[in-house]
C-alpha cells in the first residue's frame, strides 16, 4: 500500500467541523496521483504518452468522518488491471488505526488524441504492485436512474469546476451534487458512475430523486443525458 500522513485542515471541514466527503475524495485522489508521482509514471509520463487516466465509478463507505486537527493516514493500491479498466482500493485510517473511509474505484485509460478508451500495456503501469482486493461489499457499477426524477435550476460548468484534463473533476460533481441533498442527509455510502466529462461553459441541469435510504442525483446535459450519476446511502 502507498500512504501519506495528514492532518485535517479547517479548510477541509464543513459545519460540524468534520473532514466533508469531497475532501475525502481529494485525500483519495492526491494519494494515488502521488504515488503514480513517486513511480515516475505520473502526469507529465502521460501526457508524454497521450494517455489519461479518467475515473469511471466510485463507491466510498465512510464509517466515521475524521475531524478538525485529526492526523489521517490515507492509503491506495492498484488491485487489477483488464482490458482498458484499472481497479483500485483506498482507505482513510486513523491515528489508532481505526478505518474512517474505504473505497473502491475504477479507471479507465483514454487516448488524448482520439479520445477513446485503449488497452493497458506494461508501460502504463510498470511502477504499479498488484496487491489483494479490499476485502467489502462491492456494490455494481452501473447506477440505476430513478424514474420519477425531479429537475432543478441549470447552472454553468465555471473555470474553478475543471481540472488538469480540462474536464469537471469527478470530486467536482460530488460537490455540486451535495447540495440537493435533504438537510441532516448523514452519508454513509456514495456510488458514483460518470458517463461522460462536462467542459467548460457546459450546462448542466440536476435531477433528483429521494427515498427513505437514498438520494439519488442525475447531473445531467440540456438533453437529459447524465454526465454522472450520484447515490448517496444514508
Amino acid at each position: 500500500m502507498y500512504s501519506f500522513n495528514s492532518r485535517v485542515r479547517y479548510s477541509e471541514i464543513n459545519k460540524d467541523k468534520q473532514l466533508d466527503l469531497a475532501s475525502i475524495i481529494n485525500y483519495f485522489q492526491d494519494c494515488s496521483t502521488f504515488q503514480s508521482e513517486d513511480n515516475g509514471i505520473g502526469l507529465s509520463y502521460l501526457e508524454e504518452r497521450n494517455r489519461v487516466w479518467l475515473m469511471y465509478s466510485w463507491q466510498i463507505i465512510v464509517n466515521r468522518y475524521p475531524t478538525l486537527g485529526e492526523n489521517i493516514t490515507t492509503g491506495t493500491w492498484a488491485y487489477d488491471f483488464k482490458s482498458m479498466y484499472g481497479y483500485r482500493n483506498f482507505i482513510i485510517k486513523d491515528s489508532n488505526d481505526q478505518i474512517c473511509a474505504v473505497a473502491n474505484s475504477i479507471w479507465v485509460l483514454l487516448d488524448t488524441k482520439t479520445h477513446r478508451p485503449v488497452r493497458i500495456t506494461e508501460d502504463d503501469i510498470h511502477g504499479y504492485t498488484i496487491e489483494e482486493k479490499y476485502n467489502m461489499e462491492y456494490a455494481p457499477r452501473k447506477i440505476k436512474i430513478p424514474k420519477d426524477l425531479k429537475s432543478y435550476d441549470s447552472f454553468t460548468v465555471i473555470k474553478s469546476n475543471l481540472d488538469t484534463n480540462d474536464h469537471v473533476n469527478n470530486g467536482q460533481y460530488i460537490k455540486m451534487a451535495e447540495e440537493y441533498l435533504p438537510s441532516e442527509f448523514k452519508i454513509k455510502q456514495l456510488r458514483a458512475e460518470y458517463r461522460m466529462s462536462a467542459l467548460l461553459g457546459d450546462t448542466i441541469i440536476p435531477m433528483v430523486n429521494e427515498t427513505k435510504d437514498t438520494c439519488t442525483v442525475v447531473l445531467g446535459d440540456t438533453n437529459g443525458k447524465p454526465y454522472t450519476v450520484i447515490e448517496f446511502e444514508r
